[in-house]
C-alpha cells in the first residue's frame, strides 16, 4: 500500500482552506519561531519560480460517533507549519506569536524600482522604510480585498513621478501572482496507523532538533477545537514557560482570552513559586498527566486515545476520544495543582533531595510524581505513608537505572504489574530485589567513577543531606549548605596525586575522593598528603591548641567527622601508596551509609 500520494495546489489554494478550516495548522498559536529575514527570503523564492519545498497533510482516523455514524477525520497539516505561518502573518497579515508569546504581524516590504532592475526588492519593513516614498509598505496590501489598482497606482506614481503606471502595474502583478505559486503537497495515507504518522512526523520535523512523541501529542491536542485541546495546548505551553521565566506571567496578563479561562488561576502560582528543584516542561506535564490517569506508560498511547483508538475493536471512536480529552485535561489539571506540586518537592527534600543538583534521572522523578499523584487517589494506601512510598520508589529507581534505558517500556511494565497485583504487593517483590549483593557489590561498583553528577554520588549526598551531616574537618557547615555555595574537592589533593605521577583523571577525580569542605579549609590542605594534614590536626588537639583546617577539640570529634563523610580513620596515617586502598574501603563506607538511609525512609 503506498503510503503517500503528491499533488500540486496554489499558495492561495492552501491558504484559503486553512482560512476556511478545512486544514488544521497545530503550531498556529504556537510561538513563531522563524525570524523576519527567513520571511522575506520566502517571499523572494516565490517571486522568483523558486520551490519552496512540499507541504506534509494528514487526515485524522475517521471516528464512529455514539450513533454509529462515521466522522470524517479532520486534515492536519504536520510538516510546512512555519513556511504556511509565515505566508500568512506576510501575505493575509495574520498576527503571530513571537517567542515572548507577543502577538505580532510580520511585515515585508517591497521596492519596484529595485524589482525594475533585477535588484533584491523584498526587505523586513524598518523605520527608515516607513519614511521612504519608493516602498510598498506592506505586501498583506497587495493581497487584500481593499487592493485597487486603479487608486493605489496613480497615487504612488504621484508621489513618484519617475515611476511609469504601466511598468508599476506589471511589477505589483508579479509580486499578486505569488499566490498563484505551485506548491507540493503531500497526503499521506489516512490509513496509515498512528504509529506510522507520529515516526513521519518526528523524522520530517527533526531538522537537527530531537523531537519526540510528546511533540506529537502536543500538535494533536492543539488541532483540537471540540473537547478543548486549543486552550489546554495554551495552558501547558503557559505553565511550562513560567517555570522558566517568571516574568512572563506579564505576557499571559495581556491574554485576554486566556486569563478569563479556567486555566489560568491554576498556573498564575508559579509567577511567585521556587520551581529551582523540579522545573517541568511539556513531555514532563503529558507523561505525568497520562501515566496518573491510565495504566499505560508509552506517549505513543496517549496519541492513539486522543485520536479515538479502541485497543480492542482497532477501531476509532468519538467517544474514546472524548474521554481521553477529558481524563488528560483532569491528569493536567492535577499537576497544575499547587498544594500537590508542593507536598511533592517537600517529599523529595525529606528524602534528602534539597538541590536540583541531586535531583536526575527525569523519567524516574516523572514516575516518582505520577506514583504520588495516583497514591493518595488510592483508597487501599495509608495517606500518611505515600511520601514513603513515593521516596522509596524515586531512590530505588535512580540507584538500580530502572528507567534509564527504555524508560516507557520500564514504565508500561510497572504500570501493568501495579494495576494487577496491587501496588503494595508490587512495592515489596521490587524492594525485595535490593539484596545484600547490591549493597555489598553492585552499588559499590556503581560508585567507582569519576562522575560527580552520577546517580551513586548524587544518592550518597542526598543521604549526607538527610542526615544533616557535617562537611569534613567541619563542626559548623553542613554538606546541606555547600551543595550550591560551595565547589567539591579532593581528600587526597589532586596536585598531590599529579606530584606523585598519577595523571590521569580516571584516577584522581574519582567520586570516592570527593568530599564537601569549606574552601578556607580547602586552601589550608593545599597538595599535602592526607597524613600530613590530618597528622598536623591530630597533632593541634592533642595539645590542645586552635588547627588551620578545623575548630576540633578532641579525637571523638575527628572521628565522628570521619564517620559521617564515609572516610575510613585509617587515612590519618595514609599518603599516596594507599590511595587505592582508600578508594576501595571508602565505597563500602558509602554504600553501607545509603544503604542505612534508604531503609530508614
Amino acid at each position: 500500500m503506498p503510503q503517500y500520494s503528491v499533488n500540486n495546489l496554489t499558495i492561495d489554494n492552501v491558504l484559503g482552506f486553512i482560512k476556511n478550516k478545512e486544514i488544521s495548522i497545530p503550531e498556529i498559536q504556537r510561538p513563531f519561531v522563524w525570524k523576519s529575514d527567513q520571511i522575506r527570503d520566502l517571499i523572494d523564492s516565490l517571486y522568483n519560480g523558486y520551490p519552496i519545498g512540499y507541504l506534509i497533510i494528514w487526515q485524522n482516523p475517521d471516528t464512529v460517533d455514539k450513533n454509529g455514524e462515521k466522522t470524517i477525520g479532520k486534515k492536519i497539516m504536520i510538516d510546512g507549519q512555519q513556511r504556511i505561518t509565515a505566508l500568512m502573518t506576510s501575505i493575509v497579515g495574520l498576527p503571530v506569536i513571537d517567542k515572548d508569546f507577543k502577538e505580532k504581524v510580520r511585515c515585508i516590504s517591497f521596492n519596484p524600482y529595485a524589482a525594475a532592475i533585477g535588484e533584491p526588492c523584498f526587505e523586513v519593513q524598518s523605520a527608515a522604510i516607513l519614511k521612504d516614498k519608493k516602498w510598498i509598505k506592506d505586501i498583506a496590501y497587495l493581497f487584500s480585498n481593499e487592493y485597487n489598482a486603479f487608486d493605489f497606482i496613480p497615487k504612488f506614481c504621484q508621489e513618484n513621478p519617475d515611476m511609469e503606471p504601466k511598468k508599476l502595474n506589471a511589477l505589483l502583478e508579479r509580486v499578486r501572482d505569488i499566490k498563484n505559486a505551485p506548491i507540493g503537497v503531500i497526503n499521506l495515507n489516512k490509513e496509515l496507523t498512528i504509529d506510522k504518522v507520529t515516526e513521519i512526523f518526528i523524522r520530517i520535523n527533526s531538522k537537527g532538533a530531537s523531537l519526540t512523541q510528546a511533540d506529537f501529542v502536543m500538535s494533536t491536542i492543539a488541532a483540537d477545537d471540540e473537547f478543548g485541546g486549543n486552550m489546554l495546548r495554551k495552558a501547558i505551553d503557559y505553565f511550562c514557560h513560567l517555570y522558566i521565566n517568571h516574568n512572563f506571567i506579564s505576557l499571559i496578563d495581556k491574554d485576554t482570552e486566556f486569563v478569563a479561562s479556567e486555566y489560568y488561576p491554576m498556573i498564575k502560582w508559579l509567577a511567585d513559586a521556587d520551581t529551582k528543584l523540579f522545573a517541568q516542561t511539556f513531555d514532563d506535564v503529558l507523561r505525568i498527566a497520562f501515566t496518573s490517569k491510565y495504566y499505560r506508560g508509552k506517549m505513543a498511547n496517549l496519541t492513539d486515545l486522543l485520536h479515538g483508538r479502541n485497543f480492542e475493536s482497532r477501531t476509532y471512536e468519538k467517544a474514546i476520544m472524548e474521554e481521553t480529552f477529558a481524563n488528560l485535561i483532569e491528569g493536567v489539571k492535577d499537576v497544575f495543582n499547587k498544594y500537590l506540586y508542593e507536598q511533592f518537592v517537600e517529599c523529595l527534600k525529606g528524602a534528602g533531595f534539597i538541590s536540583s543538583r541531586l535531583v536526575k534521572g527525569r523519567m524516574a522523578l516523572d514516575f516518582a510524581y505520577m506514583l504520588f499523584l495516583r497514591l493518595r487517589k488510592d483508597a487501599s494506601i495509608d495517606k500518611l505513608k505515600v511520601s514513603h512510598y513515593v521516596q522509596k520508589w524515586y531512590v530505588m529507581s535512580v540507584l538500580t537505572g530502572r528507567y534509564a534505558s527504555s524508560p516507557e517500556t520500564a514504565m508500561e511494565s510497572d504500570l501493568r504489574s501495579i494495576r494487577e497485583k496491587g501496588f503494595l504487593v508490587f512495592y515489596n517483590e521490587v524492594m525485595a530485589n535490593l539484596s545484600d549483593t547490591f549493597w555489598n557489590v553492585t552499588y559499590v561498583q556503581r560508585l567507582e567513577t569519576t562522575a560527580s553528577n552520577s546517580p551513586a554520588f548524587n544518592v550518597y549526598l542526598a543521604a549526607q543531606c538527610k542526615s544533616v551531616d557535617a562537611s569534613f574537618l567541619s563542626t559548623g557547615s553542613k554538606v546541606r549548605d555547600l551543595l550550591s555555595s560551595a565547589d567539591i574537592h579532593h581528600i587526597f589533593p589532586r596536585q598531590y596525586l599529579k606530584d606523585n605521577q598519577m595523571n590521569s583523571t580516571m584516577e584522581y577525580n574519582q567520586v570516592a575522593n570527593y568530599t564537601y569542605l569549606s574552601k578556607p579549609v580547602n586552601v589550608a590542605v593545599g597538595k599535602k598528603a592526607p597524613k600530613v594534614y590530618l597528622g598536623e590536626v591530630v597533632t593541634a588537639i592533642e595539645a590542645g591548641k586552635d588547627s588551620a583546617y578545623t575548630t576540633m577539640r578532641s579525637m571523638d570529634e575527628l572521628y565522628a567527622n570521619l564517620d559521617e563523610n564515609c572516610i575510613p580513620r585509617e587515612i590519618i596515617n595514609m599518603d599516596v601508596a594507599d590511595y587505592h586502598s582508600f578508594l576501595e574501603a571508602r565505597r563500602k563506607l558509602m554504600a553501607q551509609k545509603v544503604k542505612a538511609y534508604f531503609n530508614a525512609l
